[in-house]
This record gives C-alpha cells, structure tokens and sequence, in this order.
C-alpha cells in the first residue's frame, strides 16, 4: 500500500510541474487531437484543458497550415526521432500576445517547437509532445544587434565617401 501510496504522490508532484513549468506543453496523437495541454498554453491561448482535449490542433488553430504540420510530424511518429521548428524559420506557430513587458516592442511571441516522440511499452508511438519555448527576448536581441550592425555600416560607408 505504501509503494502505491509514493506513486501517487510522485505523480502529484510531476503533473503540478508540468502545469507550471515555463514551457508549453501539448501532447498530441496520431489524429492531431489534443491530449494534453499545459497552464502555460492555458495561460497564452485563453483556452482551457477541457476546451481543447480530444480537439484536432488545426480546428483549434486555423492558421496552422496542416500539411506542412503533418509533414513535420511524420518523420517523428515513423522514425522516432524529434523534429525542430525555430523561430528564424517561422517566427511563432501559436500567434499568442507578447505579455514580456521587456520585449514590448513585438506584438506577438516568437517560438522555438521541439516535437518529440512518447514511445510506449510496447516500442509504438501513437503519441508526440510539443514543447514550445518563448524565444521573445532572444529574437528581439537579434534583430536589434541586427539593425545596429546595418547602422554601423552605413556610417562606415558614408565616412568613406566624405
């Protein structure tokens, strides 16, 4: 009784980290419907959990183009192996506000998604995690250190030709 007593416990305490943890969380199944769905999302989308479990991600999010998701997806379902979306590559997939009262100046939160396969008991998976990371602060550094770079070139330049 104790044993299954710890696991209960252990569970607790993992599942309350996953709802706060910094990161979104979404676990998706082969359908493309929606399993899990951390406080994170929760906290950017406006949607709760019950809003969204047993949904399809693209009935829920639109503007996710579907075939290039799917795409993306397949090599993680059939090969096991993760998938990478940046925020260079594609600025955000979920288009949540930017609530980062530093980074004010961008409308909309960038992203970094990592997709990963859950393996089950049985070597299957008919189960992927999406973590998604705010880059935000870091797309914004870039950008700026970007336009200060192009700055200081045209002020190179126009000393050259003085």
């Amino acid at each position: 009784m104790s044993q299954n007593l710890d696991d209960l416990l252990e569970f607790h305490w993992m599942m309350d980290m996953l709802q706060t943890v910094d990161v979104g969380i979404v676990v998706l199944d082969k359908n493309f419907s929606v399993q899990v769905w951390n406080g994170f999302m929760e906290s950017h989308s406006g949607l709760l959990p019950s809003e969204v479990r047993e949904k399809s991600l693209f009935d829920l999010f639109p503007a996710i183009k579907k075939d290039w998701f799917m795409k993306k997806a397949k090599p993680v379902f059939e090969l096991k192996t993760r998938a990478f979306m940046t925020w260079e590559q594609r600025p955000y997939l979920f288009k949540f506000p930017n609530y980062r009262p530093i980074t004010g100046s961008e409308s909309y939160m960038y992203q970094n998604i990592t997709l990963s396969p859950l393996t089950s008991a049985t070597g299957n998976v008919d189960y992927i995690s999406m973590m998604i990371y705010d880059m935000t602060d870091v797309a914004v550094g870039k950008k700026q250190l970007e336009a200060l770079q192009v700055s200081v070139s045209e002020a190179q330049e126009l000393k050259r030709t003085l």
